[in-house]
């Protein structure tokens, strides 16, 4: 009775997934064309323009079951495209993108018969996939699959990838994407090369705990400087699933194309599959041009989407903005800048181009001799043997080497966490082994950057520090002034995993490290035994309510010849002391570290990506950046021009221009300049997402016409004498 109920039961699942197999194709198909549309707009109650057209393309699997079904008639199949190229010597269908998925999916379930079109097809596009890895000194496979890009929600983003040369498609040389599930499917072909490609792959770590990667991105405007690829860390369903087909299909002969061909209605249409390959026909070469340029590998212009600096004595300090939307960093070449949290000044800065001595700073002391430096320029003023600062999306960079110690610091803003992280790394590239002392300085304010202008010593009243020695760190708060206030909370860490020599020592008062008379300069604490009270092998400990709050942490570093390690400076806010202490246990992890830097990168590519903008505009609108934080008398009017102004800021309210933030005017004379405009609102736009708000105003200039014209030149936007400015094109900061 059990078997019989099994049985029943087994019999019924039968007959619903014959239900549900019965598909109606039918309104999808034109018969003006004899193809199948792409999709149908339920919306719009039409089907959709496009169509599946040729033959090389999934969707000949979807084309043979509604013929064998009935749905479609036979016809349909000889009306799909037959364009041929050549490659080799060797004739095939030319698809749409040139991807394996094209050409391949069919056979996963359908059968293939030696010396037909469709075989030799997939044969030729094989081997030219294969070509063109070796061309590119890549893995080969590349078909539709995930790339090194997310959205805003940190999503992975899909298209269609593919060979120069096999495609209708344009522009298939710009990318290079490896998609393992590609050499996959290759298997059915060509079983010996695909896994000797296979295997290659789980060589370099391309293999993850659910089989192979969703993807390798080799296309350099996606791939992080310093790095060859990007690795795509998912896994698709529908990718691994194919995979697993192609497994099958090796391993247990086919068991698929048997039991496809087992349904009398595929064996009644089987003849077409068995197309022969013409003696005699046209073959093209798609984007001929494409084929020969995309052999050569890519590579992006460094100029372009990096500025760096090797000389710090500039007249104008170069900025370089940092941000996940909510906390903000400045960084300038020298190593000056700021942090602010929200509308939060977080550290101490002032703009003066001439003494560019706020923000975080990193001393660096050798222990042996009592020399000391700093990681950048700033602030110690210390000429280095190499210096060199490095601007990048999501990042900033300062190399130097001082007495055969060179520093490499790298900062960046978390995107997951308001965060900020210098990473720096020591390398001891002398025959000896040296004892460094690393120590952290930052002036803390914790409150709107107004009132630490306007006075500083109050402001400085209500900041309390502690500091959490099982936590090798600092925490810092402000006493509410009124009852219910919310208050910041900000942390600061030193770790140095594997590497330190001793235990770390604190300092929250800038009296004690500073000294009298003395500057960030030449601090006290940097100096021998004899001339400081204080030990050189350690800070004061000093924590409370101090006059003027600091945060500092020294640890000292043991490094041997030629040998390398790691200080990780942390500094981030939360609202809640407790959010503070997570965040903080956190970032002590080195892995959360790496991860920041990674995905700070992906967001830099987002932001991108959401303006339409590029990295070298990008790296323009960070240039005049720097006018826009310092004052540049460059980019104002003339002092005349500004003498002849006799309105105040209250004349710029009746234009919705406040006057509080710097004003960026744009001049436009001639319309056919107007990309200049987009150009500036984007610039707009991405100095706001980082954190730098600007009003932007664009007048349009009123040029004599010295020949007659229909058009009528529409009155400027604000007239000069409002604006104080003269009538030439351009943009001017005010």
């Amino acid at each position: 009775m059990r078997a019989r109920q099994e049985a029943n039961r087994i019999d019924d699942l039968v007959a619903r997934c014959r239900e549900l197999a019965l598909m109606d194709f039918e309104f999808l198909y034109d018969s003006s064309r004899n193809l199948l549309t792409i999709g149908y707009d339920v919306g719009e109650r039409r089907r959709d323009p496009a169509c599946y057209d040729l033959l090389a393309s999934e969707a000949r699997l979807a084309s043979f079951l509604l013929i064998a079904q009935g749905q479609v008639p036979q016809k349909h199949w000889f009306a799909l495209g037959r364009l041929l190229t050549s490659h080799g010597g060797d004739v095939s269908l030319i698809s749409w993108s040139g991807s394996m998925f094209e050409y391949l999916m069919p056979r996963l379930i359908m059968p293939s018969y030696d010396n037909t079109l469709l075989d030799q097809t997939c044969k030729a596009a094989v081997s030219r996939q294969i070509e063109y890895g070796r061309q590119r000194a890549v893995p080969w496979g590349i078909s539709e699959s995930g790339y090194n890009a997310t959205d805003m929600h940190q999503v992975y983003q899909y298209r269609a990838f593919g060979v120069p040369g096999l495609g209708f498609k344009r522009g298939l040389g710009d990318d290079l994407v490896i998609a393992p599930y590609a050499s996959a499917l290759a298997l059915t072909v060509m079983p010996v090369e695909a896994c000797r490609n296979l295997q290659a792959l789980a060589a370099n770590d391309f293999l993850g705990d659910y089989g192979f990667y969703e993807a390798v991105d080799y296309t350099p405007a996606r791939v992080p400087r310093g790095k060859h690829h990007a690795i795509v860390r998912t896994f698709m369903a529908h990718h691994q699933g194919m995979s697993l087909l192609a497994f099958e299909y090796v391993l247990l002969n086919r068991p698929m194309q048997r039991r496809f061909m087992s349904d009398p209605l595929a064996r009644a249409t089987e003849l077409l599959l068995q197309e022969r390959v013409p003696k005699k026909g046209a073959t093209l070469h798609p984007h001929a041009a494409e084929v020969s340029a995309a052999a050569r590998p890519a590579a992006a212009e460094a100029g372009a989407i990096m500025r760096v600096f090797s000389d710090p004595n500039t007249a104008l300090p170069e900025v370089h903005l940092l941000s996940n939307g909510r906390y903000h960093v400045m960084a300038t070449h020298a190593g000056g800048g700021y942090s602010r949290w929200r509308d939060l000044a977080v550290t101490r800065w002032r703009e003066d181009a001439t003494c560019d001595c706020w923000g975080t700073f990193i001393y660096l002391r050798d222990h042996d001799t009592g020399r000391y430096w700093s990681t950048a320029y700033q602030p110690t003023l210390r000429k280095a043997d190499h210096y060199e600062a490095i601007f990048v999306q999501a990042r900033a960079e300062y190399r130097r080497r001082d007495q055969a110690i060179e520093a490499h610091t790298e900062i960046s803003v978390s995107p997951e966490d308001d965060v900020e992280i210098r990473r720096v790394t020591l390398t001891n590239l002398s025959s000896r082994s040296r004892q460094i002392e690393v120590t952290s300085y930052a002036e803390v304010v914790l409150a709107p950057l107004n009132a630490d202008l306007a006075h500083r010593g109050f402001s400085n009243l209500f900041v309390q520090t502690e500091i959490l020695p099982e936590r090798q760190a600092i925490l810092c708060t402000r006493r509410p002034r009124t009852p219910g206030e919310q208050v910041p909370w900000m942390f600061h860490l030193l770790a140095a995993p594997g590497a330190v020599y001793d235990e770390p020592s604190y300092e929250t008062d800038r009296a004690k490290f500073i000294g009298r008379g003395r500057t960030v300069v030449n601090p006290v604490v940097l100096d021998g035994r004899k001339a400081s009270s204080i030990s050189p092998m350690g800070l004061s400990n000093t924590d409370g309510s101090v006059l003027d709050p600091i945060v500092a942490i020294r640890r000292t570093l043991s490094l041997s010849a030629d040998t390398s390690a790691n200080v990780q400076i942390i500094s981030g806010v939360a609202d809640t002391r407790e959010a503070a202490l997570a965040l903080l246990d956190k970032y002590c992890d080195r892995h959360f570290v790496e991860r920041a830097f990674e995905m700070a990168w992906f967001q830099s590519q987002e932001v991108l990506r959401h303006l339409n903008a590029s990295e070298a505009d990008a790296q323009l609108y960070g240039r005049l950046a720097t006018s826009l934080v310092y004052a540049n008398a460059l980019r104002r009017a003339a002092p005349s021009v500004i003498a002849r102004n006799q309105l105040g800021q209250s004349g710029l309210w009746r234009f919705g221009v406040s006057g509080d933030l710097p004003i960026v005017l744009l001049r436009i004379s001639d319309l056919n300049r107007i990309d200049l405009v987009k150009q500036v609102l984007q610039a707009h736009a991405y100095w706001r997402m980082k954190g730098l708000a600007v009003d932007l105003v664009i007048t349009r200039v009123r040029v004599r016409q010295r020949a007659r014209s229909k058009s009528v030149t529409p009155e400027p936007m604000l007239t000069e004498e409002d604006l104080g400015d003269e009538p030439k094109e351009g943009v001017a900061i005010e």
